[in-house]
């Protein structure tokens, strides 16, 4: 029998594939769980239908993230904060910081789990940023930490 996997199945497919399988596997576990339906020409439009709805979503966010990728290149986050002697600072600036900097001085809100911060920064000066907006999609932000 030939059916739609609805939901991933261990040692079978993954959702949305079109698998054969013997008539019993599909009559008394695939249906029943609602793991798979059968593959009948309109459940497989359908099934196209989906598919093809989802690749026009997956661009467009794709697009949208490049386009705020460009725009987030393009600026520079300026955070002062209390320091000593030589440019090194009293604590640290982390990700949540330059987050909120960011969504203070140019209103754009992301995640901080987006940025790539190896270390918090602990001295004053100018830093790249990396800020990863979607697969295959990253933006480098400027930021400028000063006493």
């Amino acid at each position: 029998m030939i059916v739609i996997l609805l939901k991933d199945v261990k040692g079978t497919g993954k959702a949305g594939e079109v698998v054969k399988v013997s008539d019993g596997y599909a009559r008394n576990l695939l249906i029943p769980k609602g793991l798979a339906s059968e593959a009948t020409d309109g459940n497989v439009r359908n099934l196209e239908k989906q598919k093809a709805i989802l690749a026009d979503k997956k661009a467009a966010e794709h697009a949208a993230a490049k386009a705020q990728a460009e725009k987030i290149s393009a600026l520079t986050v300026e955070i002062k904060t209390k320091g000593g002697e030589g440019g090194r600072l009293f604590g640290s600036i982390t990700g949540k910081d330059i987050v909120e900097a960011l969504k203070a001085q140019h209103n754009i809100d992301i995640d901080k789990k987006k940025l790539v911060l190896d270390n918090s920064i602990k001295q004053t000066g100018d830093f790249q940023v990396q800020v990863k907006l979607y697969p295959e999609v990253a933006a480098t932000l400027n930021v400028k930490i000063s006493i």
